[in-house]
């Protein structure tokens, strides 16, 4: 059995164009709206419609700040300096020493770009005399930053007219430009800070170049009166929104969301929230009881999840539904280990005990990850004594190779291996992984709990083929290690359904439990435009409409998480959420608790469309870094067909809290205490 593949499309951008760009700036500006003092200055030419809708949104007035780039003799695109209104000129300094350039040439190439300025000037601000900067609260706009020289020049211009305040605007910059402009600077906002960044126009769907005409034109409409009325966007949601009591909807609504979609992926934007949990099982009891689904899939390890299924289909030696989950030993154990979870599993045993006294199909839990290095090498092993020990003895010594790695540690042999500190085990599991293929091949058609053995220890030899490549990669760039994650868990769900459909008839129908970020399709996230895909793409994918992907959001409450990767399980405040987030937006209706549609068009489609920060928290939870850490920028409405909101949410709780979990949230002022 060989995993799909799936041609990987070119990343996409962020914004679909420099005006979409604007009004996303707009909503992280809105402090500013009505402001008096406030100025919107474009840097031209393409920072012009990015700077038209940022003063159209803040009811200012806008105006153009020309500003040349100085470009190295031969290599244009690479910035020496910049020149701005008045003869400013901003150099830098390394880079000009770097090219060895003299400041004859310096001057010529300064000479070549005040012509092109002077032009410009008379282009785009005819007889409109010099812009007046004193006193008044300045926001400079360009449609993105790589070094930053133009921008530089621009503040260095305003500053000798002594404005109130200066502000620095820009869809998209590196993470290095964006500090270094602020600290120069009183605000700087840098809308989203891709990495690696590239070049600016790889962040818009149309990055056309924008003309001398277009310019005139936009600088021709007012930006203040009725040029652009603020649209009450809270309004437009709690129009469209779906009451959902505890997070459920009317069960007409999942009726009709669901249909007869193959695949459901759940998701949750924390993994350590009540609600979502609850909510997510109760909607699984549904599409198991009404709808036929025959299996969950979690975000969880292979082997820990199939000690829960053998118990929910009454074998294997656990008596209860808490022993059985115990096979999840490692962090975080709260995330399977909780009493959502166990509630669930205590219900599903009854439900196939049932269903089995019927003769009907039953349902199983299944896990769709690949952290179990070691221990699915141990269940390799285990069935092959049963079925073949010559084969077991051959996968003894190919899995041998890990030995010199003591213990169930996968990151110290993927460090080892990645540089060169110890040997690549990529070969031997390869070999075990193709030789249990030709096993189940020669075996052929089996009884069904025989079958479901060769299945259990062929997705094991998967997962420690893909878990040592995982380990190797985690030592490179995240995306290739979350991609390599991400292909696993599709490839393992499409394994399963194929496995299913053999055994229980065609049309196996599965519910996938992981975090948005796992299942909220990533084509339509900031971090898809860095290269990175996942499930939910990938099933989107290869299963169009037969997959319907459901998120949850939550603004404020607590949750259980670990400050560090590893560290003690705490109960922590979930901050509120940020201004023009997708969490404050739902927040903004008063709704507690509701569900939005958004694979049918509608208004509430179209300003989803529109990129938002949304936030992420997954087992580690870091408040005082929130905004590097836990937001990024996405297409809610691309990435969902329905996001099920629920205002404010509280910790889930572990089987077995630690002290500091029971103790309560840390308190915002700790460790001062101040």
């Amino acid at each position: 059995m060989s995993p799909t593949q799936v041609e990987q499309e070119t990343p996409r951008p962020i914004f679909r164009d420099r005006h979409e760009a604007g009004r996303v700036l707009a909503g992280l500006l809105g402090h500013y709206r009505g402001d008096p003092d406030v100025l919107v200055l474009g840097l031209p030419r393409g920072g012009i419609p990015v700077a038209w809708e940022v003063a159209a949104a803040l009811n200012a007035p806008m105006d153009a700040l020309v500003v040349r780039k100085l470009g190295a003799p031969g290599h244009p695109e690479f910035a020496i300096g910049a020149l701005s209104t008045g003869g400013r000129i901003v150099l830098n300094d390394d880079m000009v020493r770097a090219l060895r350039l003299t400041a004859d040439q310096v001057r010529r190439i300064a000479r070549d770009e005040a012509q092109e300025m002077i032009r410009r000037e008379a282009a785009y601000r005819a007889d409109r005399g010099p812009i007046e900067v004193a006193g008044r609260t300045v926001i400079l706009v360009d449609d993105g930053l790589a070094t930053g020289a133009s921008m530089f020049a621009a503040i260095e211009a305003i500053r000798a007219g002594e404005p109130k305040r200066i502000v620095v605007a820009v869809p998209a910059a590196p993470e290095s430009t964006c500090r270094e402009l602020g600290a120069s600077v009183d605000e700087m906002v840098c809308a989203t800070m891709p990495s690696p960044f590239r070049a600016v126009g790889e962040w818009f769907w149309d990055f056309t170049q924008v003309t001398d005409e277009q310019v005139r034109t936009l600088l021709g409409i007012s930006t203040t009166g009725v040029a652009v009325p603020p649209i009450d966007t809270a309004a437009t949601i709690r129009a469209a929104a779906i009451d959902a009591p505890d997070g459920v909807p009317p069960i007409q609504v999942l009726e009709e969301l669901i249909g007869d979609a193959q695949f459901v992926l759940i998701g949750e934007s924390s993994h350590g929230t009540h609600e979502f949990y609850r909510a997510r099982a109760v909607i699984t009891r549904w599409l198991i009881e009404e709808k036929g689904f025959t299996a969950v899939a979690a975000e969880a390890d292979w082997p820990d999840a199939i000690r829960v299924n053998q118990y929910v289909h009454g074998r294997g030696n656990d008596t209860s539904a808490e022993q059985a989950l115990r096979g999840f030993e490692r962090f975080p154990t709260w995330m399977w280990r909780n009493t959502e979870v166990r509630e669930f599993v205590i219900w599903l045993r009854a439900h196939n005990a049932e269903q089995q006294r019927d003769n009907r199909i039953q349902t199983g839990f299944y896990g769709l990850d690949l952290y179990s290095l070691h221990r699915s090498m141990h269940e390799v092993v285990d069935y092959l004594d049963r079925v073949d020990p010559k084969a077991a003895q051959r996968a003894k010594i190919r899995y041998a190779c890990f030995d010199h790695v003591a213990g169930d540690d996968g990151e110290a042999y993927g460090f080892a291996a990645a540089f060169g500190a110890g040997k690549s085990c990529e070969a031997q599991v390869i070999r075990q992984l193709l030789e249990l293929q030709r096993l189940a091949i020669a075996r052929g058609e089996q009884e069904a709990y025989a079958a479901d053995e060769q299945f259990d220890a062929l997705r094991n030899a998967w997962s420690v083929r893909d878990a040592e490549a995982y380990y190797r990669a985690m030592f490179g760039d995240r995306v290739s290690s979350w991609n390599l994650r991400d292909r696993h868990m599709a490839d393992t769900l499409d394994a399963l359904a194929t496995h299913l459909d053999r055994s229980g008839g065609s049309g196996a129908r599965i519910v996938v439990w992981a975090h948005n970020s796992h299942v909220g399709d990533a084509r339509a996230t900031e971090l898809g435009s860095e290269g990175e895909l996942n499930l939910g793409q990938l099933i989107r994918e290869r299963h169009g409409d037969a997959c319907h992907i459901i998120g949850f959001s939550t603004c404020s409450g607590t949750v259980t998480a670990a400050q560090d990767w590893g560290g003690p399980t705490i109960r922590e405040t979930v901050r509120p959420a940020l201004p023009s987030s997708v969490e404050e937006l739902l927040h903004d209706t008063g709704n507690p608790e509701f569900l939005l549609r958004m694979d049918i068009p509608g208004e509430v489609t179209d300003l989803l469309r529109q990129p938002r920060l949304q936030r992420a928290i997954g087992v580690v939870y870091r408040p005082g870094t929130e905004r590097q850490s836990h937001y990024f920028h996405t297409r809610p409405a691309d990435q969902y067909d329905a996001l099920i909101h629920i205002d404010h949410t509280t910790a889930l709780e572990p089987l077995e809290p630690s002290g500091e979990w029971i103790a309560g949230t840390i308190p915002e002022t700790y460790p001062s205490g101040l």
